[in-house]
């Protein structure tokens, strides 16, 4: 088991899946979503997206990683908050439990995750932080990862 909170950018990781924090639909957007679209290339990547979308707030779905030095780019659809009462806590937590499980399922060692939901879709910093953490801890104790949690700024 091993899971380290590092600053940095995720698009230069050179991990087996870098995780996306996405919307739905998986349409490039801004902060890290629209950093990965861009260093993976833009075109090839909305079309990969386009076949496997859309998806569940929580759920997650890999495609090629293209120009990254990654395998993968695993998608998750975190959710907005709406002030805690949504089980948006919850939400939030699948997203690292669906990620990591389909990291697996790709034969994947290592992974790099943003602190999904933090940005535009509100989450607090601290809120988002613990379920990252709980999420990834628990799925540690199972399974014999190497994981980033990748912070920006």
């Amino acid at each position: 088991m091993s899971f380290k909170v590092i600053n940095g950018d995720i698009t230069k990781m050179k991990v087996d899946a870098i995780v996306n924090a996405a919307n739905t639909h998986l349409l490039a957007g801004g902060g890290v979503c629209g950093a990965i679209f861009r260093a993976a290339g833009h075109s090839q990547l909305q079309a990969a997206c386009d076949k496997v979308s859309p998806i569940e707030t929580g759920g997650a779905v890999a495609t090629p990683a293209f120009k990254l030095n990654a395998k993968i780019i695993i998608h998750t659809a975190g959710p907005v908050w709406n002030g805690g009462n949504n089980n948006e806590f919850e939400k939030l937590k699948n997203c690292y439990t669906n990620s990591l499980k389909v990291a697996v399922d790709n034969n994947c060692k290592s992974i790099a995750f943003p602190l999904i939901s933090s940005g535009i879709y509100g989450v607090p910093k601290d809120v988002a932080m613990e379920a990252a953490k709980t999420a990834i801890e628990t799925f540690l104790k199972d399974d014999d990862l190497e994981v980033y949690l990748v912070l920006f700024g």
